[in-house]
């Protein structure tokens, strides 16, 4: 087996600053690789065992770092929207058209939603894209099913209520099953 590369003291020395300047675990553990190595001359087994990966996570990691430098060290980002049919203003302006609506009193119907969503679109999605991504996070659902709820009350009052038939059952009382 040959001998490992040595880290240079510039290098340890960034590595404990990054060490307090992780925003994740994985990060962190990444960094701890490198400094427990740098630090304490540790082989990969103890590194391993004392960040809690595998020996040869900890090997990749080392191998790369010297190859590639402190580009692998930091993860990448994932946040944000990554999966999005429309831009935020596009979905904005789709749903004022239908705000307007349920503030007039009228029930929205979220297959209304989604045959204009669609169209602008011009593809066929799911309803619950039109649930989920258009009115939670938007940040429009909220008021939605408020003005809904408020401004339908004294329509669902007067509903009749008429039971429905189980399932099973015949639909003529009396008869035999």
């Amino acid at each position: 087996m040959r001998t490992p590369k040595a880290i240079s003291d510039q290098q340890q020395e960034s590595l404990r600053n990054l060490l307090g300047q992780t925003k994740t675990k994985a990060d962190f553990q990444r960094v701890q690789c490198l400094w427990l190595r740098a630090a304490s001359n540790m082989n990969p087994v103890d590194t391993a065992r004392a960040v809690g990966w595998r020996q040869s996570t900890v090997k990749i990691i080392q191998s790369r770092y010297l190859r590639e430098g402190k580009k692998v060290l930091m993860g990448k980002g994932r946040g944000g929207k990554r999966y999005s049919n429309l831009t935020i203003n596009q979905e904005k302006e789709l749903l004022d058209f239908f705000l307007e609506k349920a503030k007039s009193g009228v029930v929205l119907v979220v297959s209304e939603i989604k045959i204009a969503y669609e169209k602008l679109f011009d593809k066929k999605v799911p309803k619950s894209t039109i649930t989920r991504c258009c009115l939670d996070m938007a940040g429009v659902r909220s008021p939605l099913v408020r003005s809904i709820r408020v401004l339908t009350l004294p329509l669902r009052r007067n509903l009749k209520k008429t039971p429905c038939p189980r399932p099973g059952r015949s639909k003529m009382p009396g008869s035999a099953r």
